[in-house]
């Protein structure tokens, strides 16, 4: 296994938490940001990002990459991106396994891929384009789906799988993606993290989501449930220490309670393996 870099516990940065993370300090081991929250020049959003990353490591988490889609790939917004990450000098840079418009339009939502070797193919080329720009590796998420292509040819962990070990791309497993979507599409998420190859593996998320009852909704609204703990344990007994954090985008509590949630994903690692001191 390649020897990957471990940050430890961390959070989503929000703004609602800005002002409490400057003057209380919590104690997390670094924060993921929302990549297009910051490509404005100037500005609260900037200056708030610039006094916290004094004090805690950064990864850039974007959702507008687009990278499954057939238009031409943004160079306007990769630029941003790229100038972003010499601003902020980040861990790593992620984006999703999707595509989120066509023709110009952007739908503002993770739409799925057929899993054909067609769109590997396609895919693979727009990553690996996107690493040369960016003079780095990417991670890719996977993203919880509601919907199935009659046409797939492979499983959506053999499609993942597949684009990584060719792009020489990493991967950002979503837990609780994995969950939903085996719920929606009835299958046994083991299978999934089986299928997933574990030198590809560079951060986890998790969060809560929606259920309907006859299916779930990616919302990231709630807390995360006991059966996505359940999956994360198994997840890390898979794959070994993972860097984890907890994604909160609606119905955002104060800090103090997402804390006690990075704290239960910290106590599950030292339950399950021994989990590496953080520099």
């Amino acid at each position: 296994m390649k020897q990957r870099p471990y940050l430890g516990f961390g959070l989503g940065l929000r703004p609602d938490h800005y002002e409490t993370i400057l003057e209380e300090h919590p104690p997390l081991d670094w924060f993921e940001i929302l990549t297009e929250n910051y490509l404005v020049p100037g500005g609260k959003p900037l200056y708030f990002l610039d006094r916290i990353r004094e004090n805690y490591p950064l990864v850039m988490h974007g959702v507008s990459l687009s990278i499954g889609s057939c238009d031409p790939l943004d160079k306007a917004y990769l630029q941003d991106v790229k100038n972003l990450i010499s601003r902020v000098e980040p861990a790593w840079v992620s984006d999703h396994l999707c595509w989120t418009g066509i023709h110009d339009l952007n739908m503002h939502d993770l739409l799925p891929l057929p899993y054909t070797m067609e769109a590997v193919n396609h895919i693979v080329s727009r990553i690996q384009e996107v690493q040369d720009y960016f003079g780095r590796q990417i991670l890719i998420e996977n993203v919880s789906s509601y919907l199935t292509y009659l046409n797939a040819e492979m499983e959506e962990w053999e499609f993942l799988a597949e684009i990584a070990k060719r792009a020489d791309c990493l991967i950002l497993l979503d837990v609780n993606n994995i969950y939903v979507s085996s719920y929606n599409h009835m299958f046994d998420p083991r299978d999934y993290l089986n299928g997933i190859p574990k030198d590809r593996v560079q951060q986890i998320h998790l969060a809560g989501h929606s259920n309907q009852g006859h299916y779930i909704i990616d919302t990231h609204d709630a807390p995360v449930i006991q059966p996505v703990w359940d999956l994360y344990a198994l997840t890390l007994e898979h794959f070994g220490p993972i860097s984890t954090m907890i994604e909160r985008d609606d119905n955002i509590p104060a800090l103090s309670e997402l804390l006690k949630e990075v704290e239960q994903a910290r106590q599950i690692a030292k339950e399950v393996l021994e989990v590496p001191t953080v520099a």
